[in-house]
């Protein structure tokens, strides 16, 4: 921003340094069990979800499995493997529960993912042009992006994406697209290719094919029905909490120029300013999988999730210190505010000025 100066930004590279390093340095094995607890809970969610949808037959039965097994893969998408796949439990030590051999619930195979997400999205967060998370490839988020006519549908086509945002998002880490372009190889790409079609086999096999044959003629239907709908309350979900994170009016984007002259400050600042927060609960951040801290996140992907919470307090003072905004509100009201940009940017419209560091 216009009124910081270089000093400014050089205090707040060491105001959010200290913070990271004596979180950092207090990691212990209460952290430790807290994952444990978690990830307990949600296999235990998962398999009493899967046992009571082989009775599915039954209304009761049919609902209750849908519900837990819902929860179940929404734990294990946010809470769990976004988590764990930014490395925030590498610290342990704990081969079960490490970034470098974690599987998740997903069709997007892990390398893949971690390459799309935590180096692309996470270094050039909010980068006009070089994060292809802004709008996904697929959705005209800002006036800077080239409008083209097909984006007058986009209001609709976004309804879809949320349904399947677990098959999209593996498509869009293949970046295929980069390949036609020729700024990928597709040496690089087939094997990418490969590993996505595996991973689609064995989730497609679990849960669309071995269970519903588990539960038998009577309960085939249901059963296959109350999937599908767990794994659409999953990805609605996650559409929603990783739009409120980057898309409602108070995230601001960046040129190229910006970022290749940004400091270490700079991009503390520039994280800080592409992030919104989601007001809540306990237990409405826990089911973001604390991606409600997005802000917090962004400045520090590598500390375990529910740190993020007693982070924000002081996070949120850095700001008041240098003047800057922190944007966080209830999900209906940053929710309603990305739906908003999603219809605006359908339409041709006039340029926005990205935020001037």
């Amino acid at each position: 921003m216009q009124h910081l100066s270089a000093a400014d930004i050089d205090g707040i590279a060491r105001d959010f340094d200290a913070i990271h390093r004596e979180v950092r340095a207090d990691l212990n094995g209460d952290d430790a069990a807290y994952i444990r607890r978690v990830i307990k809970a949600q296999r235990g969610l998962d398999v009493g979800g899967r046992a009571l949808l082989l009775f599915s037959r039954f209304p009761p039965a049919f609902v209750g499995g849908t519900i837990l097994l819902s929860v179940s893969k929404i734990l294990d998408n946010l809470e769990i493997g976004h988590n764990i796949m930014h490395g925030q439990w590498d610290w342990m030590q704990d081969a079960e529960i490490h970034s470098s051999r974690w599987q998740w619930d997903s069709v997007s195979p892990e390398k893949s993912w971690k390459k799309a997400h935590n180096f692309q999205h996470h270094t050039y967060t909010n980068v006009l042009g070089k994060d292809r998370d802004l709008g996904y490839s697929a959705l005209r988020v800002h006036a800077d992006q080239p409008w083209h006519p097909v984006y007058l549908t986009q209001p609709i086509y976004a309804i879809g994406m949320a349904a399947s945002f677990e098959w999209g998002i593996a498509l869009y880490d293949l970046d295929l697209g980069g390949v036609r372009r020729g700024t990928k190889e597709w040496s690089e790409a087939k094997p990418e290719l490969i590993a996505l079609g595996r991973k689609a086999w064995r989730q497609v096999g679990k849960d669309f094919v071995l269970l519903p044959l588990l539960a038998g003629k009577s309960a085939r239907r249901t059963t296959l029905l109350g999937i599908v709908l767990a794994n659409i309350v999953r990805n609605v979900w996650t559409q929603t909490i990783t739009f409120c994170g980057h898309l409602p009016d108070g995230a601001e984007t960046f040129t190229q120029e910006q970022f290749e002259n940004e400091s270490r400050g700079g991009r503390h600042v520039r994280q800080l300013l592409g992030s919104c927060n989601l007001d809540g609960s306990r237990l409405f951040h826990l089911m973001t999988g604390h991606l409600s801290f997005q802000i917090e996140h962004h400045l520090f992907p590598a500390l375990p999730s529910h740190r993020l919470r007693e982070v924000a307090p002081r996070v949120r003072a850095v700001c008041e210190r240098y003047g800057l905004p922190y944007s966080s509100g209830p999900l209906g009201r940053q929710y309603l505010s990305a739906g908003k940009k999603i219809v605006r940017f359908a339409f041709p419209t006039g340029r926005n000025q990205p935020r001037t560091l």
